[in-house]
């Protein structure tokens, strides 16, 4: 697997860097540690003596997130390029053949726009492959991670799902596979609502749906993890994720580049909300992204 991270010095692009130091690479693995020196709109002395500046801390930049990474198997190199963030970033991903984009939740050189950068919000949307944004600095860096697979059943969930499973995290991490449902509510006044449930002994169809979105679940996400759990929920998508993952205190939340119940365009409605206002870290995934190494399973 071939994975860019894409970093701007902060402490959100270091706190991703060490997110990643907690996954299984192997030696066959590469991560491209890239940082993009804004280019300056002036050609005039000042604004020549501020590119040598940036120019003379970007080593160090790229040093700082090489050095976190560098206990890893994986081979590790650094790059520096001049452009425009976002469309750089997403150049050199191509580029370079990567799988994955990596970038810390402020972007590099963002600007605050929904708890997110500027870059980081125009990568995330704009990019063919899947994204992983870092939103913690403050992330606590020891237990089993703890991931929300949220699914709608849709081709795009279930290629989040692959992805996902093709992630070389620990064999340890804990997975639990949300699915949110609409519910319907009879308008029947509450006095009567007792003997209204007494004739209800059919199952909702919602709960038929629910059993075959978790099945493929399971076959999308194999046998990467050692252990899995379901949860339906009924009600709003993003109010009902958002609320399992405080509960949870996950450490990420994987969702397909369209979102549950996703509108037209390169991401959904319900993806944004939650790339937008999250706490964990939010892996969007894209729909024909496939990793260039299946994961090996350390499942016996």
């Amino acid at each position: 697997m071939k994975v860019l991270l894409a970093t701007d010095g902060s402490e959100y692009s270091e706190g991703a860097a060490k997110f990643l130091a907690r996954f299984n690479f192997s030696k066959k693995d590469e991560i491209i540690v890239l940082h993009v020196v804004s280019e300056i709109p002036y050609e005039d002395d000042y604004s020549a003596q501020v590119m040598r500046a940036i120019k003379r801390v970007a080593p160090k930049i790229l040093h700082a997130s090489a050095q976190i990474l560098g206990p890893l198997n994986a081979n590790v190199v650094t790059v520096e390029e001049e452009g425009y963030p976002d469309t750089t970033i997403i150049e050199k991903a191509g580029d370079y053949g990567a799988d994955l984009i990596v970038m810390g939740a402020r972007g590099v050189k963002g600007v605050q726009i929904l708890f997110l950068g500027s870059a980081t919000r125009a990568v995330a949307i704009n990019s063919a492959i899947p994204v992983l944004v870092f939103k913690r600095p403050s992330w606590k860096e020891s237990g089993n991670l703890k991931v929300i697979f949220a699914t709608d059943g849709s081709p795009t969930a279930d290629a989040a799902g692959q992805f996902l499973a093709s992630l070389p995290l620990p064999a340890e991490t804990e997975v639990m596979v949300l699915h949110t449902a609409f519910s319907f509510v009879p308008d029947i006044p509450e006095k009567y609502m007792k003997e209204v449930r007494e004739e209800l002994t059919a199952k909702p169809s919602t709960y038929k749906k629910s059993e075959r979105i978790f099945e493929q679940a399971r076959t999308s996400l194999g046998g990467s993890f050692s252990k899995i759990d379901y949860l339906l929920r009924t009600g709003d998508p993003s109010r009902e994720i958002l609320s399992m993952e405080k509960t949870l205190q996950a450490d990420m939340i994987a969702v397909g580049c369209r979102g549950l119940r996703g509108m037209k365009g390169m991401m959904g409605s319900v993806s944004r909300r939650i790339l937008g206002n999250s706490e964990s870290s939010v892996l969007i995934g894209k729909p024909c992204a496939k990793a260039d190494v299946p994961r090996e399973s350390g499942i016996s």
